[in-house]
């Protein structure tokens, strides 16, 4: 599938930890804390990368006040992968995102 948007990312946000993906590749992951230090270090590591847009599904709460376009999606759009782990769900959502194949969800 061709690449739509190529400076992607796609967090899997957590309770505890938040996975991050800017690629498919296993060194394309990092995981953060919750703490406004770590969504710092995390918003850095992205800029780094040259992310411009990042996915995350709408269950969690998490508020990049960053220059990011944020796409709020419906966890229910990204959970079509077999073997569920953080790591394999971030990278999952960073493919979709970049395909062009999520859209986001209102929350209420």
């Amino acid at each position: 599938m061709p690449v739509i948007n190529e400076h992607a990312a796609g967090i899997d946000v957590g309770s505890r930890s938040h996975f991050v993906a800017v690629g498919q590749d296993l060194e394309d992951v990092r995981e953060f804390g919750v703490y406004d230090k770590d969504l710092r270090e995390c918003a850095a590591w992205l800029m780094s990368h040259g992310i411009e847009t990042v996915a995350m599904e709408s269950t969690g709460k998490i508020c990049m006040m960053f220059c990011f376009d944020v796409l709020l999606v419906n966890g229910s759009k990204t959970k079509n992968i077999g073997g569920k782990t953080d790591v394999k769900d971030c990278r999952w959502i960073q493919f979709l995102h970049s395909v062009g194949l999520l859209t986001g969800s209102f929350l209420g």
